[in-house]
């Protein structure tokens, strides 16, 4: 698409730039609007992981955002465009993909159509695997900023600011991870992952009318448990439930299963944790062979 005069140049940190040969744009409705979507994928022994589902969650995210879904956009496509892409960065054990989908320039609040692009950026990451953290987390409320419950609160938008200030608070009062609560003042999930308390050998995760993300890492652990004899409730959750729960810990896509080893006073165990990573790990060496 060419520019107009008006659009083709920018100033970017004092320095002027052609956007014909920079090939940013200073409409891209990712950037003005955070009008986009996006999917963090695991990458091991240089094959991304679980894309089906990554693309179904990505699938019920435009529809929600309404965006058209391009005629391409199939399992087929994007996983021979990642393989190429790992192929081309060196990626042969472990990494992440990032696919980020957003609206096509034009309109300010209210767009021009529902079309979009997507970009796909490949990055390695140094364990080729899932591995349980050694040192278990120390978790708190982010008490500044309640989540609204959305019908688009299951979904990955890149208009992560809740998220970005939940991770400087954390680092700010010394702690791995803060957790999220909603209008409700129930704990939905963390900074970047989702939740799991354990009490006497159940699970329990924030339901997603509460407002979490639909991680794709949480539904994996779910139906892992499922497979697995244990019972899993989705429900709400207090304070109060961390405090009376034998284990806490988050998943996500890229890392796996995180054990928290403690909430203010309380500590915790990883028994569950272990158990659970070991059938995690199972089932990627399976998709990897597949």
């Amino acid at each position: 698409m060419s520019l107009s005069k008006t659009d083709q140049f920018i100033i970017l940190n004092g320095n002027l730039l052609d956007m014909t040969r920079s090939g940013l744009s200073p409409q891209n409705r990712a950037f003005l609007f955070g009008d986009g979507l996006f999917e963090s994928i695991k990458v091991v022994n240089g094959k991304p992981l679980f894309v089906e589902v990554h693309l179904s969650r990505l699938k019920e995210g435009m529809e929600v955002l309404q965006m058209d879904m391009p005629e391409t956009f199939t399992v087929e496509s994007l996983r021979k465009e990642m393989t190429q892409l790992l192929q081309q960065c060196d990626i042969e054990e472990g990494g992440r993909l990032r696919i980020t989908v957003y609206r096509n320039a034009g309109g300010f609040y209210l767009p021009t159509g529902t079309g979009v692009s997507y970009v796909i950026a490949a990055s390695k990451h140094p364990i080729n695997g899932y591995e349980l953290n050694t040192e278990g987390l120390v978790v708190d409320l982010y008490p500044d900023i309640k989540k609204q419950i959305t019908a688009y609160a299951p979904f990955k938008t890149v208009n992560a600011m809740q998220y970005i200030l939940a991770s400087i608070y954390a680092r700010k009062h010394n702690l791995h991870d803060a957790l999220l609560v909603n209008e409700n003042n129930h704990i939905i999930e963390s900074s970047n992952s989702n939740l799991f308390i354990v009490s006497n050998g159940v699970l329990y995760t924030p339901a997603l009318t509460d407002g979490c993300v639909g991680g794709t890492m949480r539904m994996q652990i779910i139906n892992l448990a499922l497979e697995n004899d244990l019972k899993v409730y989705e429900c709400s959750l207090t304070p109060q439930n961390l405090l009376a729960a034998d284990e806490v810990f988050l998943t996500n896509a890229i890392q796996g299963i995180r054990w928290v080893s403690a909430y203010r006073m309380k500590r915790y165990f990883h028994k569950m944790s272990n158990f659970l990573l070991e059938k995690l790990n199972e089932r990627a060496r399976a998709e990897v062979a597949s």
